[in-house]
């Protein structure tokens, strides 16, 4: 069980709840992968003019760009990807057509150029190994071997690797390779969720959110704090 690896509102996209696999293939352990946006008042921008209509956007545009990302669960870190650039955004029609070209240029690249900057966590010796990626590059402040804490920063939302515009991207795996690994379904505990075109939110205390949902964590119960 995972908690949400961020704070603050978050819209749900490519959730295996809607379909699996849930981002259309099972390569690279992706079977049960889950995205998330950061959002204020439902937007993932503040701003919007003409670039957004016709041309890419600066990525700290975005209100994900630079949000810490925290660790879902107690475990190691097995493995750390950094260095890789982050990209500018792109809402544009014209732009996200072009991106799809060149989407097999970026798997021939294998896990840098999917996931860009990422975190591998072992939750046991065993597994399962739980991924957190497009992370902003230079952010990242944990090293392989390193034991976190549920909640502690691992680094900070970024848009690097195949991502469009800043977001996490979550997968349990049942090996640290994701060349070699299938992917895992994963739940997440503990949340708040306000389901698509609903102004009310209900308390999760396990589950997958649905396609654009938008969750946030929910506030510890006065006995916890």
């Amino acid at each position: 069980m995972l908690a949400l690896p961020f704070t603050g509102t978050w819209l749900v996209e490519n959730s295996p709840a809607r379909r699996v696999p849930s981002h259309g293939t099972h390569l690279f352990a992706s079977t049960y992968a889950i995205d998330f946006v950061a959002v204020e008042d439902g937007r993932t921008a503040g701003i919007r003019d003409w670039r957004t209509a016709f041309a890419t956007e600066p990525a700290d545009r975005f209100y994900a760009f630079g949000r810490p990302i925290l660790a879902p669960a107690d475990g190691r870190v097995i493995a750390v990807h950094d260095g890789e650039v982050d990209h500018e955004a792109r809402r544009s029609q014209l732009t996200l057509a072009h991106y799809a070209l060149t989407q097999a240029s970026r798997a021939r690249l294998g896990a840098a150029g999917l996931a860009g900057n990422h975190v591998i966590v072992a939750l046991s010796d065993a597994g399962p190994y739980v991924v957190l990626a497009h992370l902003r590059r230079g952010s990242i402040s944990v090293r392989p071997g390193d034991e976190v804490t549920t909640g502690q920063q691992l680094g900070e939302c970024g848009n690097s690797g195949n991502s469009t515009q800043p977001h996490v991207h979550v997968q349990v795996m049942d090996s640290p390779d994701p060349l070699a690994a299938r992917g895992v379904p994963m739940a997440f505990r503990d949340f708040r969720v306000w389901p698509r075109g609903s102004a009310n939110a209900r308390v999760v205390e396990q589950g997958m959110p649905g396609e654009r949902d938008i969750v946030a964590a929910s506030p510890p119960s006065s006995a916890e704090s």
